[in-house]
């Protein structure tokens, strides 16, 4: 998160019950999570090298869940671009457009067969959540279009975005608000690391619950 998670939960007055973290990477999110009081957590993270290492900082419990999986809107296999330059935080299930560029240094050199199915299938107690906290380099409109369901249970998005085709194909902001106001979102916070992409936050709209 490019903005700390104890300032934007004080900035907007947030109450956080329970977080669904897509693209988890390492886990370097969940001892914020924990000193927040986040009780409920689960953690989606394909890359099996970025997997087992988020299972050593992650404290699996009843609360706390880890899966070795991609979220999109079906479910199968997919084939993710990987990178080790980047230590593994760039790879993405698209393939790298501006990325290149921006970032010359980060080659993505391997390919990897992925399970990937929707959020909205999988058996967890949706009313336990109401944060989606999502890292996942371009795909976010399509993790969002397997997750409606559970969008009704959701308050706060905290997001990755993108300004242009940093990997190709991939939805841009804009795509991202009109998708998300059908639900009652409203981003209220942009944060930019790069002109091409940055971080973003949406809030429901108190009227939409």
């Amino acid at each position: 998160m490019l903005v700390q998670l104890q300032k934007i939960i004080k900035d907007f007055d947030l109450h956080i019950k329970g977080v669904i973290h897509v693209g988890a990477h390492h886990g370097q999110e969940y001892p914020d999570y924990v000193a927040a009081g986040i009780e409920n957590m689960m953690f989606f993270e394909p890359v099996k090298s970025n997997y087992k290492k988020l299972l050593e900082v992650v404290k699996v419990s009843n609360k706390v869940r880890t899966f070795n999986l991609a979220l999109g809107n079906y479910t199968g296999k997919a084939e993710m671009f990987i990178e080790t330059a980047n230590n593994g935080q760039s790879c993405s299930l698209l393939e790298p457009g501006s990325h290149l560029d921006t970032y010359p240094k980060i080659v993505f050199d391997g390919k990897e067969i992925v399970d990937i199915s929707k959020l909205d299938i999988l058996d967890f107690e949706k009313s336990d959540f109401n944060m989606i906290d999502m890292d996942v380099q371009g795909y976010e409109l399509e993790v969002f279009k397997g997750a409606v369901e559970t969008l009704h249970f959701i308050d706060i998005i905290y997001t990755e975005i993108n300004m242009s085709a940093v990997y190709k194909n991939c939805c841009v902001v804009g795509e991202l608000d009109a998708f998300l106001a059908l639900y009652g979102f409203e981003r209220v916070l942009t944060h930019m690391a790069h002109p091409t992409w940055g971080d973003a936050l949406y809030i429901k709209n108190k009227k939409t619950k």
